[in-house]
């Protein structure tokens, strides 16, 4: 954008050199990209940020240059002080969501006139070709000196003297001024008069009500827009004007009179004429918010040694409010700097002003760690690497979910993997919920791979899930969940063994990993798990999740071309987990003194878990009994129906003695009868 600073000094007294002048506004943020000498002029070249539209001006970086050089801003006179006569022309926003304030003042009687050469010349060397009409060239010397767009209507070309400001409503075709038919979606917004519509808001008027040299009353509109509205429209278009380019990044929706007026006397300076009573719709008052910043917390982040009034007369330069409150200031930015939202931006326009360069030098601290390790972090990690070595794969989703996926796996209404949060921004629809559980992920990574020809797939992942419990934030909990598919096909080496009980051991050497004791399985009651090949896992009386065959009523939705998929899944609390670990790691002696094996049979019921039974038998006599071990299952032949036979090996061993024969045959004689006693069972002969 090119500026002149002739134009500029008019807003500021600025007394030093071109080059300095450059060098302060650069090192204030807006990039001075070039400089040359035209007419006794210097144009400076300013690379504005998109963050700044209130610099789209020459009052703008006029602003600018005075906050740098601490220097006031003069504005032209543009009061109207004498008694105006009312407008005939009516204004109605139809859509305040989209256009926030829309006013204009009606000059009756004006001339239109060739252009005033200081006029042309302003508007050439900033790079906008003057058309020779008065009324026209003033909106844009305007919307270059103040910041704001203007049009110009012919008043007697608008139906019903009606100015009503809405949307499209349907696509539509609308003749511009540069006499193009352009069809406009049904969401713009646009300028009717009492029947039709007379321009594309923001971006250029309609052919229809034009000004043209025949034109005697003109109707001056200044208004405030919404930028998403303007650049949505300007896009779908492919049309951009410099209003288009100021209003689709804001502009100030309490100067926008000034400029209106700013114009008006101009045209009545020009062309003559009689100005009218200003007609303002404005539904609602734009109120600024105000940002609370500490004085510490600014100099904290500048690093430097500010004090309290030097700060309040840095931030006083750029037309901020303060209000002082003891070790804190709250800021009140004016409509023209809506992009001080926050206290890092009141900061940074500290920094700017203060001057980045009187910033003292310091060299950044960075505080060493302890040493100490992340004994959670390291627990993740320690989790990964157990399943790793159980041939498992990691893979890592989004956290987002479809819900229907809850319904596929039967989950009730009242479980709490129903309480997810909803996303207002889904990258899909269909993921448009976080995730309370890891299973549905995992089961479309399977899917995924075995519709591509893996017939083994072994999958973990470890992550967050997040359960809504009403409140401000949802409850975060770290989960590992896995799935197994292996098909049955012919091999030079196979794996031998049930798919469920190879999850098993991998999890229960994850358990080992952690040195959890007191671990059990109990029949699970999950609706997507087969029943009788599903379990529950507990430590020490704790539910941490649970590990099963996935049920033939989902399996079937999945769509895996073989013949009875087998799919395990599993997954766990790792938050409780953890919270089961020991501290610390105790080592032991190896024992001093032998051991002792017997073997116990016993015939029971079917349902008498086998986790129930070894607990019992480990409470036996826990200073001599060293380990159960389950090592047979039957069922079958000289074993009555609804009953099961199991085996298990039972160690001995003293630390402080050698156990005799006899003590251990009088101790597992004690046990078997405590076992039959509890199971109301027999043994079984060899």
């Amino acid at each position: 954008m090119k500026i002149s600073l002739d134009w500029i000094k008019e807003f500021a007294d600025l007394t030093a050199p071109d080059q300095e002048v450059a060098d302060r506004l650069t090192m204030a943020g807006l990039e001075i990209e070039g400089m040359e000498q035209t007419h006794g002029d210097t144009l400076l070249e300013v690379n504005v940020t998109p963050n700044r539209p209130d610099c789209l001006s020459i009052l703008g970086v006029a602003r600018e240059a005075a906050a740098a050089f601490g220097l006031p801003v003069r504005l032209p006179d543009t009061a109207i002080r004498e008694k105006l006569p009312p407008s005939d022309v009516a204004v109605e926003i139809l859509d305040p969501g989209l256009c926030g304030r829309y006013t204009g003042r009606l000059i009756s009687g004006v001339r239109i006139t060739a252009t005033p050469d200081w006029i042309k010349r302003r508007l050439e060397s900033c790079g906008i070709r003057s058309l020779d009409n008065n009324v026209v060239d003033i909106t844009n010397y305007v919307l270059l000196e103040m910041g704001h767009p203007l049009h110009a209507f012919d008043a007697d070309r608008l139906a019903g003297k009606r100015i009503r400001v809405g949307r499209a409503g349907k696509e539509m075709t609308v003749r511009t001024l540069d006499a193009a038919e352009r069809k406009v979606p049904a969401e713009s917004l646009l300028i009717w008069d009492g029947g039709s519509p007379v321009a594309i808001a923001g971006i250029m008027g309609g052919e229809g009500s034009s000004v043209t040299s025949g034109t005697v009353n003109v109707f001056l509109e200044s208004a405030y827009f919404e930028p998403f509205s303007i650049r949505r429209t300007s896009k779908a278009l492919g049309l951009r004007s410099e209003s288009s380019y100021r209003f689709e990044r804001g502009t100030d929706i309490e100067f926008l009179v000034t400029a209106l007026d700013r114009a008006s006397l101009l045209i009545r300076q020009t062309g003559g004429g009689t100005i009218h009573e200003m007609v303002d719709a404005y539904p609602e008052k734009y109120e600024p918010p105000p940002v609370e910043v500490t004085f510490e917390r600014i100099n904290t982040l500048l690093g430097a040694t500010l004090g309290s009034g030097e700060i309040v007369k840095i931030l006083g330069r750029i037309g901020l409010r303060i209000e002082e409150k003891g070790d804190r200031i709250i800021v009140t930015p004016p409509a023209f700097r809506r992009d001080i939202r926050i206290a890092e931006d009141v900061i940074e326009e500290v920094a700017r002003l203060y001057g980045y360069g009187n910033i003292p030098v310091r060299i950044p601290r960075a505080p060493l760690s302890d040493g100490v390790p992340n004994r959670r972090l390291e627990a993740v990690g320690r989790a990964g690497e157990a399943m790793r070595k159980s041939g498992f794969t990691e893979v890592i989703n989004y956290s987002f979910m479809n819900t229907a996926d809850l319904d596929m796996l039967g989950i009730s209404a009242n479980d709490e993997r129903r309480k997810h949060i909803e996303v207002k921004n889904p990258l899909r629809q269909e993921d448009g919920h976080m995730r309370t559980t890891l299973l549905p992920a995992l089961v479309n990574n399977l899917t995924y791979n075995a519709s591509r020809g893996m017939r083994d797939v072994r999958l973990y992942e470890i992550a967050k899930v997040y359960i809504d419990e009403s409140g401000r934030l949802p409850r975060e909990a770290l989960r590992l969940g896995g799935i197994l598919f292996r098909e049955n096909v012919p091999a030079l080496w196979k794996e031998e063994g049930d798919p469920f009980f190879i999850v098993k051991g991998g999890l229960e050497a994850l358990c080992e990993e952690f040195r959890l004791k007191d671990v059990s399985y109990v029949p699970s009651s999950e609706p997507f798990l087969h029943p009788g090949k599903a379990a529950d896992i507990h430590v020490q009386d704790r539910r941490i999740g649970y590990l099963g065959e996935m049920g033939p009523a989902v399996t079937e939705t999945l769509a895996i071309k073989t013949g009875k998929p087998q799919i395990i899944v599993f997954e766990l609390d790792l938050d409780a987990l953890f919270s089961l670990m020991p501290e610390r790691c105790t080592y032991e002696p190896f024992p001093r003194y032998p051991a002792v094996d017997r073997d116990i049979a016993v015939i029971m019921d079917e349902s008498i878990p086998a986790a129930e039974l070894i607990r019992h038998m480990k409470e036996h006599d826990p200073s001599i009994i060293e380990t159960v071990e389950l090592f047979d299952v039957y069922k079958g032949k000289h074993v009555p129906e609804g009953k099961k036979s199991l085996a298990f090996r039972i160690v001995y061993r003293s630390r402080e003695r050698t156990l005799t024969d006899t003590e251990v045959e009088g101790i597992h004689a004690g046990l078997v009868a405590s076992v039959l006693k509890k199971t109301g069972g027999a043994l079984r002969a060899s």
